[in-house]
């Protein structure tokens, strides 16, 4: 692969990686409004996390990196 092949790629791949990133932040943000549950599978086992908690913690740790 060329130099210029990788940075294209990596270009796409940041992209990608944001959108996916924006999207959870926005299904997490109104879940967390309806007061609604968030379901993930954690070594094969369904998981029910209350999407309030995972959004206020999520929030902390996004100031901490900002802060940093």
């Amino acid at each position: 692969m060329s130099e210029a092949d990788r940075q294209k790629f990596d270009d796409i791949r940041e992209k990608i990686l944001k959108g996916m990133t924006l999207a959870f932040d926005r299904l997490l943000e109104k879940k967390a409004k309806e007061d609604g549950y968030l379901v993930f599978s954690e070594n094969g086992k369904i998981v029910h996390v209350r999407a309030r908690e995972l959004y206020e913690k999520r929030k902390k740790e996004k100031e901490k990196a900002e802060i940093s």
